[in-house]
């Protein structure tokens, strides 16, 4: 899908050889030298480093937020992060199916757990903006995991500050309701109708993919295509298709900086059960990986992936299908990176 980037190709910038040490000093515990099952789980079994360190050292970071605080059917996706963690484990070095090679392009890090309230919603958007502002001031790109979905909000606030973003959504939910149970604006149904409200998200380079599943009111999606968001449903999805699905989501998107977010109930719950609001008639896993995929080449300044419940599945298919998505999004994120690099 592809140009294949090297190691030396990612070294030939600005930065020369100190770039290319770097790059080789944040990558993966290779698996030809140990058993991928030995040794503390970090995200990729890349090296943990201290956010404090990033500056200068890495491109990408890889963050967990272990928050459902905001949740409002079944709970658990606090304990994704660590569960993901644990299955990425299991992810190699390079993407045969788009060529990318995203430790040869970006030097990479687990940058450990965002430290979050867990009774307080209001609280944790707070320390989630502001951990993850000083990412964007130290210019590493985030890769969160979650956690409820309301944890992209902050991490929007955080990113879109200055410039808002453009954003492509995977998901079953619009998540643009306005508030739940008397009028509680932070819940994991509101998101995105917050960042709409809060000018860092670009309703018209929105894109929402997959939206399924009965709804509590008509305003949700009413409201969201009145300001521009443009939702393809999973019925429409399903009869134009995926190539013509993602030509016009990347039209939307355009040129400009944008984020991804990817929640794990898009994948129908025959794939991925270990979530909080599972909708029938979702995507299939081999679906999912075509779609993140075919937005490579896209300006993307961070990613999530969100709502794996770990508890609700005890076979553990719904964490592998979080660190494989998790490993595509990282792939994307490290090529636009690259793309960046060359241009500047």
């Amino acid at each position: 899908m592809g140009q294949v980037f090297s190691g030396r190709e990612a070294a030939d910038g600005p930065s020369g050889g100190k770039l290319a040490e770097r790059i080789a000093r944040y990558r993966p515990a290779s698996g030809m030298d140990g058993p991928r099952y030995a040794g503390v789980a970090s995200f990729m079994r890349l090296p943990v480093l201290d956010p404090a360190a990033a500056a200068g050292e890495i491109e990408i970071g890889l963050v967990g937020i272990p928050f459902d605080g905001a949740t409002t059917n079944r709970p658990g996706a606090r304990l994704g992060p660590r569960a993901v963690r644990e299955a990425t484990t299991g992810t190699r070095q390079f993407n045969p199916a788009t060529g990318v090679a995203p430790y040869a392009l970006a030097a990479c890090a687990d940058l450990g757990d965002v430290p979050v309230n867990p009774l307080d919603a209001a609280d944790t958007c707070r320390r989630v903006e502001a951990f993850h502002a000083g990412l964007r001031a130290a210019g590493v790109v985030p890769l969160s995991v979650g956690g409820d979905h309301l944890v992209s909000y902050p991490v929007l606030r955080a990113l879109g500050a200055g410039r808002p973003l453009g954003l492509v959504h995977i998901d079953a939910h619009s998540d643009t309701d306005d508030g739940q149970y008397g009028g509680m604006r932070l819940t994991h149904g509101t998101p995105f109708r917050r960042a709409v409200e809060d000018g860092v998200l670009d309703p018209h380079r929105t894109v929402q993919i997959g939206i399924r599943g009965s709804i509590d009111s008509a305003d949700e999606r009413d409201w969201a295509c009145a300001r521009g968001i443009r939702i393809l449903t999973m019925e429409e999805t399903l009869a134009r298709g995926l190539p013509e699905i993602l030509a016009e989501a990347r039209a939307i998107v355009g040129e400009g900086p944008a984020y991804l977010s990817f929640d794990i109930d898009a994948l129908d719950p025959a794939y991925a059960p270990g979530t909080g609001t599972p909708e029938m008639g979702g995507f299939t896993g081999r679906e999912a990986l075509y779609l993140v995929r075919g937005l490579r080449g896209l300006d993307l300044v961070g990613g999530d992936l969100v709502e794996v419940v770990p508890s609700l599945d005890p076979t553990g298919v719904t964490s592998l299908a979080g660190a494989t998505i998790a490993f595509e999004i990282l792939c994307l994120l490290a090529d636009a990176v690259a793309r960046r690099r060359e241009a500047a």
